[in-house]
């Protein structure tokens, strides 16, 4: 099938309403760019981010009349008369073909692999998790993920009890029950990423637990792993001093490498010492124990 798109670059205020207009126009998908390389590491929890100066596209069946639909945005929007969209015609092509082609097997570590269920593994006897990329944030792709899942590779937890805090797509937790784990629970406050969470448990044939944090209690355990943000990390670091056995092990990413220091400095009053650090990119991962 083949397709244009229709794009534009605005000023923040005006990228919701652009979007809003475009889906009212019956638009298969409306996406959101950063338009001067200005990464936004850490939103607010619950927000969606939107850059300073945002470049918006919209997506069209190609028989649809562009022009048309410029002319409808700027009458539903009337700010958008000031500002320039372009049209673009797109390659007619296998786009599902094409968006899968783009994941591939990925190794952790020595044993560690994520495979997309259209995939032959490339080392059937090695530790084979069978996930595909969803909505839920968590398949491996990125570089705090990807540094967890080698932690996890390295230090298999057998036999330990174990919680992923803010699972997403609960790989971390799928990992650690594949490596021996004795028992393995996960929270997020997302209610996608716990529905993503169990149905990826399901498909690994998997028994894990997972929650809403408003639902999740558990008794301490031997390994709590957390990837999330730098701003909730350290909110949760009472919580985790509950959650984490004396002698338990730590693992928090989500982090950037300069916040790295004033986290490890933090958890200490709540008796962790993080003494590991690796990084990858600008993202940061700390790991230790609790002493106290």
């Amino acid at each position: 099938m083949a397709w244009i798109q229709i794009n534009t670059t605005a000023a923040e205020a005006l990228a919701e309403p652009l979007s809003d207009a475009f889906m009212e126009c019956n638009s298969a998908s409306v996406t959101f760019q950063d338009a001067e390389d200005r990464p936004i590491f850490e939103p607010e929890l619950g927000t969606t981010p939107i850059w300073e100066t945002t470049r918006v596209t919209a997506l069209f069946d190609a028989e649809v009349d562009g022009k048309a639909m410029i002319e409808m945005v700027k009458q539903i929007v009337p700010a958008a008369s000031e500002l320039t969209f372009k049209i673009d015609q797109l390659e007619d092509k296998d786009w599902i073909r094409e968006w899968m082609d783009q994941f591939q097997p990925m190794q952790f570590g020595d044993n560690l692999w994520i495979i997309p269920s259209w995939c032959e593994a490339p080392n059937p006897e090695a530790i084979n998790l069978m996930l595909d990329p969803g909505m839920a944030f968590g398949t491996g792709t990125h570089p705090t993920t990807a540094m967890c899942l080698r932690w996890l590779d390295a230090n298999p937890p057998a036999d330990k009890t174990v919680i992923d805090y803010g699972c997403g797509s609960g790989v971390l937790a799928l990992a650690a029950c594949k490596l021996g784990a004795a028992k393995v629970s996960g929270t997020d406050i997302d209610p996608q990423a716990i529905q993503a969470s169990q149905q990826n448990a399901a498909d690994n044939e998997a028994e894990m637990h997972f929650a809403l944090v408003k639902d999740f209690d558990s008794e301490p355990v031997d390994l709590l792993i957390a990837n999330i943000l730098s701003g909730p990390l350290k909110e949760l670091a009472s919580e985790f001093q509950r959650l984490v056995k004396t002698g338990g092990q730590l693992v928090l990413s989500g982090l950037l490498q300069t916040q790295a220091a004033e986290l490890q400095e933090h958890y200490k009053d709540f008796g962790f010492e993080l003494n590991t650090l690796e990084t990858e990119e600008e993202w940061a991962r700390l790991s230790g124990h609790k002493v106290s």
